[in-house]
């Protein structure tokens, strides 16, 4: 609005300039769903580090693949993931009532619930107010503490409101009801009360039945969690190589304009895919319409078992997949394939099967990327084909870093153009939209995403009255074309000789 004029003199007027910075999603952030002895079951939890994982969810835990992939993803350049924990229905709470009218819960069911221990201390100058104290039984260390609780609810220190916002260990929410209890006045003085019935439940291993109840089967439960995430890019489900499975997998990941990173059956061998294709443990399409967001890695891994004196055993490729994604992100970019000799595996002894240049042949034409294992390298990542790569396909989304970017895009977009919406939709609204979408694509260009030497050759952004007519602006819809030059990974390498004639003296 500009100013009402009444004095002589300079008026400054403020003038908007439509800018609005378009910024670029996160690529590399993964999730990761299966079992373990401890953590949340109600919500995707971030970790940021394998130690941080080992805090809230036990670590590595015998039999189960869930801890070693979280491990191999950070060993190998992942930052962040979120951590999907699943529970079968006979795991238990561990519960405990301290100081006579506190009912204290573990924050989540398993046996480890069994070796917290909570004590209560009442202040000597005001008998109205308390301590809480948390301690392992096991090394009698203290993990938490919460000091001038009180039992009136309408205190700002009100025990239950401190307790279940800020303790990662207890809280006052009945795992059966989720309702919350209420102390019935102050606490008495309570030496260390240990909380019991904790139990881990049936353990739950990828292409069990159960395994797949709990990760597919409720709509709120399970990997379904990850709707409540802002942004996750990868998922890993450790192990998991059911058919059907993987497709319901597939189209969640679609739907969530992520990358799912299929294990190979730790059964499959060279010979079977080449006449197969790739395939999982039980029969089931992984190579339909949402194959797409998808990739599939053979052989599995070998690694050192911290669990059994450091032997070798097998693993599946998947966590240790997401971080030379999340490695070449970071180094390259989201549009440089995810393989090479710089894709090096790091943390690992071997790989299941040594392939040749033969068997690599037999399998890459049908979308199966290989873990290789060479001389002067080491083991790499030697493919970037997604699922629906297969040579017969032909599909415009043959390559990883190709769909990636693609993904990318469309993320990035749809954040940085919210505020388009409920816009007088004008020409002065079409020009801004070209001008900041451009500006986001030029930043593209300039770091080398896409083909092409000019702006012109590697994108454009379309949006003008020929693409809205007034159809489109009489039922409220701005139309926004956005096109890209992809890079093409430089698969197979021709090298041609050719003898020529010596030159003869004169």
């Amino acid at each position: 609005m500009p100013p009402t004029f009444t004095y002589p003199g300079v008026y400054i007027e403020e003038l908007p300039s439509g800018v609005h910075t378009i910024t670029g999603v996160a690529t590399s952030i993964a999730a990761f769903v299966g079992w373990a002895p401890k953590g949340r079951t109600d919500v995707a939890t971030k970790v940021l580090s394998f130690s941080d994982f080992t805090r809230q969810f036990g670590g590595l835990s015998s039999g189960n693949y869930l801890g070693y992939a979280v491990n191999q993803f950070f060993v190998n350049g992942g930052q962040q993931a979120y951590i999907v924990r699943l529970a079968w229905t006979d795991a238990a709470t561990a519960t405990a009532t301290v100081g006579g009218t506190l009912v204290l819960f573990a924050s989540s069911p398993g046996v480890w619930g069994n070796d917290i221990q909570v004590s209560v201390t009442q202040q000597v100058a005001d008998p109205t107010r308390f301590q809480v104290q948390v301690s392992s039984i096991a090394s009698g260390q203290v993990l938490e503490t919460f000091s001038n609780l009180s039992a009136t609810p309408a205190d700002p220190q009100y025990v239950v409101t401190v307790i279940d916002a800020e303790s990662d260990i207890i809280t006052f929410v009945d795992p059966a009801t989720q309702v919350a209890g209420t102390p019935v006045g102050t606490p008495a003085t309570t030496p260390p009360v240990p909380l019991v019935g904790g139990l881990d439940g049936t353990v739950l291993k990828p292409n069990d039945g159960n395994f797949e109840i709990a990760l597919t089967a409720n709509p709120t439960a399970g990997v379904f969690l990850l709707d409540r995430v802002d942004i996750f890019n990868l998922l890993c489900v450790p192990g998991e190589t059911d058919g059907p499975t993987i497709g319901t997998l597939q189209k969640f990941c679609h739907d969530k304009r992520a990358f799912y990173i299929v294990d190979a059956p730790q059964t499959a061998k060279t010979s079977g895919l080449g006449t197969t294709g790739p395939v999982g443990s039980t029969p089931g399409n992984i190579t339909g319409p949402f194959a797409v967001n998808s990739a599939y890695y053979f052989p599995w891994i070998q690694a050192p078992d911290p669990l059994a004196k450091n032997r070798p055993a097998l693993f599946p490729p998947c966590g240790l997949v997401a971080g030379i994604y999340a490695r070449t992100d970071a180094s390259r970019g989201v549009w440089k394939a995810p393989a090479g000799i710089d894709a090096g595996l790091t943390g690992i002894s071997g790989l299941q099967y040594v392939l040749t240049d033969l068997e690599n042949g037999q399998l890459n034409p049908q979308a199966i990327n290989c873990l290789r294992a060479f001389n002067a390298y080491g083991d790499v990542v030697w493919g970037a084909r997604t699922l629906a790569g297969n040579d017969q396909t032909g599909s415009e989304w043959k390559y990883v870093p190709i769909r990636r970017l693609a993904l990318f895009l469309e993320s990035s977009l749809y954040d940085g153009t919210q505020w388009v919406v409920f816009e007088p939709n004008d020409e002065r609204l079409w020009s801004q939209i070209r001008l900041n979408v451009g500006a986001f694509m030029q930043g593209l260009f300039l770091q080398g995403a896409f083909q092409g030497t000019t702006p012109q050759k590697a994108y454009f952004v379309k949006c003008d009255a020929e693409n809205n007519p007034q159809a489109s602006i009489n039922l409220g819809i701005v139309n926004i074309l956005v096109g890209f030059a992809p890079l093409y990974p430089a698969e197979f390498v021709v090298i041609q000789i050719q003898q020529i004639a010596g030159q003869l003296q004169a």
